[in-house]
């Protein structure tokens, strides 16, 4: 998962309200219900000793989206009165809707909440062309219509010369729309930088546009005969993009994994636990964390001071080193910022279901200097 937009959050200092909200339900009691979580949400806050001006911030802009059509719900990432970053989720909180006040934004649940959500390309293709869709887990919207030759289109059953010509040129049409097609796909892939591609429509046109695609996307091209608007198809969307998400888990445990033993150097490339990574963060040497949520060291207490690279296990040790202020705060929490600061990507290895690895559930990979 890409983090930089959460650069914001660590631009400002705390302590942050972070209050993800639920949208899932869709009822004729919606908007009450909403308006319900606004006050609880500020209530919880005020409760944890929140200020009142960022209570009062946290429930207008809830209140705000008791009208939302929104699939799944948003997180609200609040301070000193003012709601700095509200991105959508991707999935509902099964929690429900949650508030906390802390030393840090509360960023962990994004990896599993809002991360790894690929990013669809649907083509709807027939002999004529194609309609374009881009699919997320937040919604759908028009990416354009290709349109091919439109004539001939259409075979005929004579077996006279002229006719086999004319069945040769509709020949010619297809293969012709298909190429324009699988041209207006790569540039639309390129320009959205879509994980995935889906064909839709016959078996025959979805070949030839599949088979006109170049080498470096047939990897990430999918098919399914399931037409436009069919429910079955919303389905199997999903499933790809479900199955995306596990092998890419599955492909990042597997190089943490193989990178925990020493190379020919004598060194790793990789470590695990808490004390272990948070020396990696110190010293800027994480690569890309890796984060089991429901590890039993993840919401483990650390301490961190000022800057995102002043984190410890006890808070001696910041002392030790010259920091004066240090404050409490969970540890995948603190790892996460020190991993937006320095540019590395998060991930929640959770999809890949090893439930042993990384021990404690945090792991790094690191970068060498």
């Amino acid at each position: 998962m890409d983090l930089a937009f959460l650069d914001p959050l660590y631009e400002q200092p705390g302590p942050w309200a972070s209050v993800y909200v639920d949208l899932s339900r869709h009822t004729e009691n919606m908007v009450r219900e909403r308006e319900l979580t606004a006050e609880a949400m500020a209530r919880q806050l005020a409760d944890q000793g929140a200020d009142e001006a960022t209570c009062r911030a946290v429930r207008d802009a809830v209140h705000g989206l008791r009208h939302s059509t929104e699939p799944h719900g948003r997180v609200l990432f609040a301070r000193d009165g003012e709601v700095m970053l509200d991105p959508p989720l991707a999935r509902r909180p099964m929690a429900g809707s949650t508030a906390h006040w802390a030393s840090l934004p509360h960023t962990a649940p994004l990896l599993e909440l809002a991360g790894e959500d690929p990013l669809c390309l649907v083509a709807y293709v027939d002999r004529r062309g194609a309609d374009l869709e881009l699919r997320s887990a937040v919604g759908s919207q028009d990416a354009g219509t290709v349109t091919g030759r439109q004539w001939p289109l259409h075979r005929t059953s004579s077996a006279e010369w002229s006719e086999r010509h004319f069945q040769l040129r509709v020949e010619n049409t297809w293969e012709h729309n298909a190429g324009e097609v699988a041209d207006a796909l790569v540039a639309c892939q390129e320009e959205t930088r879509a994980d995935l591609v889906i064909l839709v429509g016959d078996a025959r046109e979805r070949r030839a546009v599949h088979e006109r695609l170049p080498k470096h996307l047939q990897d990430h091209v999918m098919e399914t005969e399931h037409g436009a608007g069919s429910r079955l198809l919303d389905g199997e969307v999903e499933r790809i993009r479900a199955e995306h998400v596990r092998h890419r888990a599955e492909d990042d445990l597997g190089r943490f994994l193989a990178a925990r033993e020493p190379g020919p150097d004598g060194r790793a490339r990789a470590v695990e636990g808490v004390p272990a990574v948070i020396e990696a963060a110190r010293e800027h040497r994480i690569d890309e964390l890796l984060i089991r949520p429901d590890g039993p060291d993840a919401q483990r207490e650390v301490w961190v001071g000022e800057n995102p690279d002043q984190l410890a296990v006890r808070r001696t040790e910041l002392q030790a080193i010259g920091e004066r202020e240090a404050w409490p705060a969970r540890a995948d929490d603190a790892l996460l910022r020190a991993a937006v600061v320095t540019g590395a990507p998060a991930i929640s290895v959770t999809p890949a279901g090893d439930g042993d690895a990384p021990v404690g559930g945090v792991g790094a990979l690191l970068r060498w200097k």
